[in-house]
């Protein structure tokens, strides 16, 4: 891994629209190297649009991205050879197993076949999930699909890893593991941009947060400086979510309601 003092990723002022639909809004941040990058935000907010732009899976509308200081649009298979990338929804060869991916993976990537098997142990074992290693993947359980995928985008020791929920599925234990290596990855010099609606877990693991809503950038910092912005000083992720996105009072409203009709059929 070779990482430098650059900025791991650049985005500046992107915007993407679906027809009438405008998913990212003149969208601009920077992941540092070390840095665990959260975007955060209801579902719906832009977070995936955002990280497919960033992977040259989708086209800019405007602005710029830059990933090692390549373009996305022109640079794609340079990028890719740096990057590990943990979809929503696995996006793995439902045909293969396990197995056959993974040395699909190390055949295209060039890896060297001892080391990886050595490293696939590491992971399979630390996941739980040597068993399924030679099971077809399309008959493994949401969370063990999730698994492979997680360790497919490992295996190249990736200087960029781009995680869009990567714990959707996982049980707690697992999910324990995968934000051990993501620390573990970020230790040595590795990004991480962490994409997820899960406000606990960004909490927990990110540096820096990035609270979009409706594809625009809300908010920026660290969760003490986001805390200041949202005048919560020492308040949870959660209530400072909910107040930055402006959320606060209807909840408020919701819950206002829900206790009076609760409190109603308890009198009857």
């Amino acid at each position: 891994m070779s990482i430098g003092k650059e900025p791991m990723i650049k985005v500046q002022q992107i915007t993407k629209s679906f027809g009438d639909v405008v998913a990212v809004n003149n969208l601009s941040f920077e992941v540092k190297p070390g840095e665990v990058f959260g975007l955060l935000g209801p579902n719906g907010a832009g977070k995936t649009t955002t990280v497919k732009l960033i992977l040259g899976l989708l086209e800019l509308d405007q602005g710029e991205i830059e990933v090692f200081g390549l373009h996305p649009e022109k640079d794609e298979v340079e990028i890719k050879k740096k990057l590990g990338y943990v979809s929503e929804d696995p996006l793995i060869y439902k045909s293969m197993t396990p197995k056959m991916l993974f040395d699909f993976i190390t055949s295209i990537r060039d890896l060297d076949e001892a080391k990886t098997t050595e490293k696939l142990r590491y992971y399979l074992e630390s996941l739980e999930a040597v068993e399924y290693y030679e099971k077809l993947i399309a008959t493994l359980s949401r969370g063990n699909k999730q698994k492979m995928q997680v360790i497919a985008s490992l295996i190249h020791d990736p200087d960029l890893l781009i995680l869009d929920e990567p714990l959707t599925g996982l049980d707690a234990k697992s999910a324990k593991v995968v934000k051990e290596i993501i620390e573990l990855h970020s230790e040595r010099g590795g990004s991480v941009i962490f994409s997820t609606h899960i406000l606990e877990v960004a909490e927990d693991i990110c540096d820096r947060i990035a609270i979009i809503d409706r594809g625009k950038l809300v908010a920026l910092g660290t969760v003490e400086e986001l805390s200041k912005m949202a005048d919560k000083a020492g308040a949870d992720l959660e209530t400072i979510f909910l107040k930055l996105t402006q959320q606060d009072e209807s909840v408020n409203h919701i819950i206002q309601n829900l206790r009076k009709m609760f409190h109603n059929d308890k009198k009857k």
